[in-house]
């Protein structure tokens, strides 16, 4: 296995090494729907998680990107991003392995051992994590970031669609037949995820690799480059707030989805179908835009209405009727999957161009390493609040009194898992104040971006409709906020 890179790619070599990628993330994306936040949240409830654990699952993906500061010694000392980013996946898939072969085969496994394997495996996907970005940067070219990884973002987001539905309906094929054999299941799943994801290490390992060339200055002055950098500062102040916020409260939404509500999870992996195709048939249009104006108004423009979709939780339950609930789960599923396309893929894109070509893989670790400090904090607060809230709700009703006719209705009902949500919708909209003070470079007035995306809804009403209305609720919300702020 020849891992060495080269001086200088032929544009066929390019060409067949974000193919080679394509496959590789088929590959990754097929072990995440095997191991993905449904099924790693019911597996755990199965084995007596409590909150504070469940917590804790949700925080380690982001937790161990501060280990990231190895990849970075290790980009120093070897100048071989494509060989660190192709070992570290083998290391990273081991453990789901061991994480299934420990439940199929030994009565005693439980989430404390779960937990363990799981931070091996995210430990290693995070040390792979600056190698790949940093590797992916100088592999793809600049102009073609937005329209490339949209295509591979949709790309996965079919599989995991048809992989989802499939799982889902052979879960509870199980839970209501044979559902003394259910941990078995999952723990297959977790075997097959790890064999998968070391095969889709092997095909990366077939993309060539442009040279790099890092400074020679101290790690720690490398580190602290970035820091002094005062627009690239201003990107992590948002970043870190944004992502503290809204990981109070969704590594939850699963969980009250189980145990709130008693859906069974064919239900929630359909919901969270929705939430995916509405992302496939955005995302192009939202990587069109970003590759041609800018990633930040991307971000503008798509984040109001996920912080929209966060409040609109609060409203879930408040009536027993299974059906309204199930139509308001769907319409939030629906926005969020075309909201978290835009904003997924232009925090992705700014961080990548904001940060210089020499330095990228510095840049783009601090980045993962002070973001993934407040992302971890989130989970693990939002489990302290969720046991706190447990046993206090807060009610609001309307009652109607005439002649022979008494009504009472209920308004809002806040109870344990919707104190969360209404915590992070406001912590999150308090966090888009930062994003204005980022400069982009390239980037083009907000206005006149509206204006044409106006122009290419008109021309294509069927595509771009959806995104329409999300460009108007973002005008709406921000002259809200402007009016209570001049009101102060």
């Amino acid at each position: 296995m020849n891992l060495k890179p080269k001086e200088v790619l032929t544009e066929s070599e390019v060409r067949r090494g974000m193919n080679v990628v394509i496959w590789d993330g088929l590959a990754s994306e097929m072990m995440t729907t095997f191991t993905g936040s449904a099924f790693l949240v019911a597996m755990a409830l199965l084995m007596g998680a409590n909150n504070v654990q469940i917590g804790i699952l949700a925080a380690l993906p982001t937790f161990t990107n501060i280990f990231q500061l190895i990849s970075i010694w290790l980009v120093r000392k070897f100048n071989n991003r494509r060989a660190i980013a192709v070992f570290c996946a083998f290391l990273a898939r081991f453990p789901l392995v061991c994480i299934g072969a420990s439940a199929l085969f030994f009565s005693g496994s439980s989430i404390s051992i779960l937990i363990f394997f799981l931070f091996f495996y995210y430990l290693f996907g995070s040390i792979a994590g600056p190698a790949w970005n940093s590797w992916m940067k100088d592999l793809i070219p600049e102009s073609m970031l937005g329209g490339y990884f949209s295509r591979r973002s949709r790309y996965n987001q079919i599989l995991d669609v048809v992989f989802s539905i499939v799982l889902a309906g052979l879960l509870d094929f199980v839970k209501s037949r044979f559902p003394e054999y259910e941990l078995r299941v999952y723990a297959i799943f977790f075997i097959i995820a790890g064999i998968v994801g070391t095969i889709g290490g092997y095909v990366l390992s077939f993309a060539p690799e442009p040279q790099s060339y890092l400074s020679n200055a101290n790690i720690l002055s490398l580190f602290k480059q970035p820091l002094r950098d005062k627009n690239f500062r201003r990107l992590l102040t948002f970043n870190s707030a944004w992502v503290f916020a809204l990981n109070i409260a969704t590594p939850f939404f699963t969980v009250f989805m189980m145990k709130a509500m008693g859906l069974p999870i064919s239900y929630i992996i359909i919901l969270s179908i929705i939430s995916q195709l509405s992302s496939i048939m955005t995302i192009r249009v939202w990587g069109t835009f970003a590759d041609r104006y800018s990633n930040k108004t991307i971000i503008a423009l798509s984040a109001p209405i996920y912080i929209v979709c966060i409040l609109a939780w609060c409203f879930i339950g408040i009536y027993s009727n299974l059906y309204i609930n199930l139509v308001l789960l769907a319409g939030i599923h629906m926005f969020t999957g075309i909201s978290t396309a835009g904003i997924n893929l232009s925090l992705t894109n700014i961080g990548l161009k904001l940060a210089p070509r020499e330095d990228a893989i510095v840049y783009l670790s601090v980045k993962n390493i002070i973001t993934a400090f407040f992302s971890s904090m989130g989970p693990l607060v939002g489990g302290i609040l969720a046991d706190y809230f447990a046993s206090r709700s807060l009610l609001i009703t309307a009652q109607w009194s005439s002649p022979g006719l008494t009504k009472v209705g209920k308004l809002f009902s806040l109870h344990q898992w919707n104190f969360l949500f209404l915590i992070g919708a406001m912590l999150a909209l308090l966090s888009m104040e930062l994003l204005a003070h980022v400069n982009e470079v390239g980037e083009v007035d907000k206005d006149v971006v509206k204006k044409v995306m106006r122009k290419s809804i008109k021309r294509d009403l069927k595509e771009y409709f959806l995104i329409g209305n999300i460009i108007s609720w973002h005008e709406q919300l921000r002259t809200i906020i402007k009016l209570k702020k001049r009101n102060v």
